[in-house]
């Protein structure tokens, strides 16, 4: 069997990647190439002048626990610098998480890209049950007091 008429052009009859959704509604905000590329980026850039790259620890979507009475509750944030910690866990392991009670440090400088999925709790406009752990916002600012919080839109670079 032959097909006899025009075929229509793919971009013009389905679904684009712009039409489709990015993030697994089950887990949003997993990273796209811009979640991947953005982060080394901050991470080739990211020298603090009074610290050797040694005391210097950046992670990317890497697990941040923070609260010693809720050991199961943690955040994980596009990318977080930590200054005057070793890079390596005492010294030896690469890390698997980074444990707030017992690095006694905490992060200098969490960043947040934009997701259609967490957009709201990265810009601290969503509330929560009290039964829940707290948000994104409420972690960063109220509890660890990061001193810099940045969350960027790369559509608007805001």
């Amino acid at each position: 069997m032959y097909q006899t008429d025009a075929l229509n052009d793919p971009k013009t009859v389905l679904p684009t990647m712009y039409d489709l959704p990015s993030e697994d509604p089950e887990e949003p905000g997993v990273p796209d190439e811009y979640h991947i590329l953005q982060p080394r980026l901050l991470e080739y850039t990211f020298h603090p002048a009074n610290y050797s790259p040694d005391e210097v620890f950046i992670a990317t979507d890497m697990n941040l626990y923070y609260d010693v009475r809720h050991t199961a509750w943690y955040k994980r944030p596009d990318w977080f610098a930590v200054v005057g910690v070793d890079r390596l866990y005492e010294q030896q392991d690469m890390r698997l998480s980074y444990v707030v009670w017992q690095e006694g440090i905490n992060p200098f400088v969490v960043v947040e890209l934009l997701s259609p999925g967490t957009e709201k709790e990265d810009l601290g406009q969503t509330l929560r049950k009290a039964e829940n752990p707290p948000t994104k916002w409420e972690v960063y600012e109220r509890i660890l007091r990061v001193p810099y919080y940045i969350v960027f839109d790369r559509y608007t670079d805001q």
